[in-house]
């Protein structure tokens, strides 16, 4: 998998949030006043572990199982929900 554009390994059965700390242990995102946010529960209860995984925002990567291939970037700032246009 990729995490913002750079390879990261995981061993099987890690979850997106397990592969990210053991990479870089680094914030998974910001906040909108740019407050860093990284996993916090591991257990999909405090939403601190927000990743873009694949295309879509939002996604909790402590519920998500590493897979190969996967594109996963770190989210900053404000968020649009998903499927939010700018009209």
């Amino acid at each position: 998998m990729t995490l913002d554009g750079a390879p990261i390994e995981a061993l099987p059965g890690d979850t997106v949030a397990a592969a990210v700390l053991a990479h870089s242990g680094k914030a998974f995102r910001t906040t909108a006043h740019e407050t860093p946010r990284a996993a916090y529960c591991m257990m999909g209860v405090c939403f601190e572990c927000l990743l873009e995984i694949d295309g879509k925002a939002n996604v909790q990567g402590c519920m998500t199982v590493a897979e190969d291939g996967m594109v996963v970037r770190r989210q900053n700032g404000l968020r649009r929900l998903n499927g939010d246009t700018d009209e």
